[in-house]
């Protein structure tokens, strides 16, 4: 039964992923940046999916320090994993995007600080996991890093508005308002592209947390043995 909603669930993202592209590619260039807004179709979801495994990590480490369940422990490490690559192709995408714009491939302006804060934050979440031997230990430590982590995402979202900024606001605001004056295409694509990586988001945690299940009940045999040998 998981396969098959894993698989589902793989083939939703395929699906949403082409068609995404499709009108991705198909929509009209932008008034004043022409060709060049189309990054926004991969550059927007991929940070709107960093914000959603980054708050799943904050969810599962909280259902972990209830419960002390490592399997919450796995889902939180692998959506935190899913967060930082997330974040990495935000950083890439908008820098290719701010070099013709901006004029630079970088500026240390709010939005772009909190976000490489942010993925320094949870690089340290992994440094940290890395140091600790014991499991327990190690979920509950992190767990603690991977909530506090969390406050990164309204403060990222809101330094637009909080700091001067030449970064802009939100393209799709609350309650259906958009920044731009777009083509109902141009929306429609970016819909897609958003609803398709959130699925991915789903498929590849389920993917991420299975492979983890795996190698943690591995270490536990081996560990199991070293320790039987030593009684020996």
């Amino acid at each position: 039964m998981k396969d098959k909603i894993t698989l589902g669930l793989g083939l939703l993202t395929l699906l949403g992923v082409a068609a995404g592209l499709y009108f991705a590619l198909t929509s009209p260039p932008d008034a004043n940046q022409k060709d060049l807004v189309r990054i926004m179709y991969l550059h927007v979801p991929s940070a709107w999916t960093s914000y959603i495994a980054y708050f799943g990590t904050m969810v599962f480490s909280l259902v972990y320090l209830v419960g002390k369940n490592r399997k919450f422990d796995r889902l939180a490490y692998s959506s935190a994993e899913l967060g930082v690559l997330m974040t990495i192709l935000t950083l890439f995408g908008g820098s290719l995007w701010a070099r013709p714009t901006w004029g630079t491939y970088w500026v240390w302006e709010p939005r772009l600080t909190t976000t490489a804060i942010g993925l320094l934050i949870y690089i340290g979440y992994f440094i940290v996991r890395g140091l600790i031997e014991d499991p327990h230990r190690r979920a509950r430590v992190a767990a603690v890093i991977g909530i506090a982590g969390t406050l990164y995402i309204p403060v990222n979202y809101m330094s637009v508005y909080w700091w001067r900024s030449i970064h802009q606001t939100p393209t799709i605001q609350l309650l259906g308002k958009t920044h731009i004056a777009a083509d109902p295409t141009m929306i429609l694509a970016l819909s897609i592209m958003t609803v398709a990586f959130t699925v991915m988001y789903l498929y590849l945690l389920r993917v991420r947390a299975t492979v983890a299940a795996r190698v943690e009940a591995r270490e536990d045999r081996l560990l199991e043995a070293e320790l039987q040998e030593r009684r020996a």
